[in-house]
C-alpha cells in the first residue's frame, strides 16, 4: 500500500513499472505462443519412423541429423571454448589495462559478433572447404562455426572476469600464490557461471545455425563416417523438409525436437553450473 501511494505520487515512475510490466507481459506471451504453436503442431507428428538410424525419403529420419548435431556442437565447442576463454584470461589478468592491442581485439570481436550468418559460410566454403581442401565436410563446418561462436565465448568469459572482485587477486597474491595458481584456483573458479553462460549461448547458436553449415558441413542425411564426411544437422535437415514442402508435418516433429534438445541442453549446462559453484563454495 505504501509502494502504491508513493508510485501516485509520482507519476513519471508509475509509467515507467507499467511499461516494463507490459513489455514482459508481451514476451512471456510470445514465447508461450510460440513454443505452444511447435508444439501443437508437431507433438501429434512424432512416430518411431522419424528416429530411424538410416534415412530415406520415405521415413525422413532425424536421428541421423541429431547424431550430426551433437557431434558438430562438440567439435565446435572443443575448439572455440578453450580459445576464447585463455584468450579472455589474457585480456583481463595479464594485458596492461588500457592498452590499445586490447581494445582493439574487443572491437574486433564486437564486430565479428554482428557479422551475418551467411558471411561466415561464404568464408569457410571459400577458405576451409576450398583453399584448406578439407571438402563440405563435418570438419569444414565444425570449424566455421568455431570462428562464429568465438567472440561471444571470448566476451561473456571476459564480463564474468571482470565482475570477480579485484580482493580476491589481492588476498591470493598476500598469501604468496603466483599469477598462473591465483587465476586458475582462485579466478575461474569464481567466473564459471558467467563463463557457461556464454557457452550456452554459443551451444544455441550452434544448435539453430543453417545458412553456414549449408556451405561447409553440407546436407547428406546420415551420419558421417569421419570428419571429412559431409553432415546434415537437425536445423539443416529442417530447412531441407520445409524447403522441398512434402513432409510438412514432420517439419514440425522436427522443430519439437530441436525445441527439446536446446532446452536440455541449457538445463544440463545450468545444472553443471549450480554443482560446480555448490562444489565451490562448499
Amino acid at each position: 500500500m505504501k509502494k502504491l501511494l508513493e508510485l501516485r505520487r509520482r507519476p513519471l515512475s508509475l509509467i515507467l513499472r507499467l511499461a516494463v510490466l507490459a513489455t514482459a507481459g508481451v514476451v512471456i506471451a510470445l514465447i508461450i505462443f510460440l513454443v505452444g504453436y511447435i508444439l501443437v503442431r508437431g507433438v501429434p507428428h512424432i512416430k518411431p519412423s522419424l528416429f530411424a538410424w538410416r534415412y530415406t525419403s520415405e521415413n525422413v529420419s532425424m536421428l541421423p541429423a541429431i547424431v550430426n548435431t551433437l557431434l558438430i556442437t562438440a567439435l565446435s565447442l572443443a575448439i572455440a571454448a578453450p580459445l576464447g576463454i585463455f584468450a579472455a584470461v589474457y585480456l583481463v589478468e595479464y594485458s596492461r589495462r588500457g592498452n590499445r592491442i586490447v581494445g582493439v581485439v574487443r572491437m574486433a570481436a564486437e564486430t565479428l559478433s554482428g557479422i551475418p550468418s551467411i558471411v561466415y559460410g561464404l568464408f569457410g566454403a571459400l577458405f576451409f572447404v576450398e583453399r584448406l581442401r578439407l571438402g563440405i565436410s563435418l570438419l569444414s563446418g565444425a570449424l566455421t562455426l568455431a570462428i562464429m561462436i568465438l567472440p561471444l565465448i571470448m566476451r561473456t568469459t571476459e564480463e564474468a572476469l571482470l565482475s570477480v572482485p579485484d580482493a580476491f587477486r589481492e588476498g591470493s597474491f598476500g598469501l604468496g600464490a603466483g599469477r598462473l595458481r591465483t587465476v586458475f584456483a582462485v579466478i575461474l573458479p569464481s567466473a564459471v557461471p558467467g563463463i557457461l553462460a556464454g557457452v550456452i549461448l554459443a551451444v544455441g547458436r550452434v544448435v539453430g545455425e543453417t545458412a553456414a553449415l549449408i556451405f561447409t558441413s553440407g546436407s547428406v542425411p546420415k551420419v558421417p563416417s569421419s570428419l571429412f564426411s559431409s553432415a546434415r544437422t537437425l536445423s539443416v535437415h529442417m530447412y531441407t523438409l520445409a524447403n522441398e514442402g512434402l513432409h510438412v508435418n514432420e517439419t514440425y516433429a522436427t522443430a519439437v525436437v530441436l525445441l527439446l534438445l536446446v532446452v536440455g541442453i541449457n538445463a544440463l549446462s545450468g545444472f553443471a553450473a549450480k554443482k560446480l559453484t555448490g562444489g565451490r563454495n562448499g
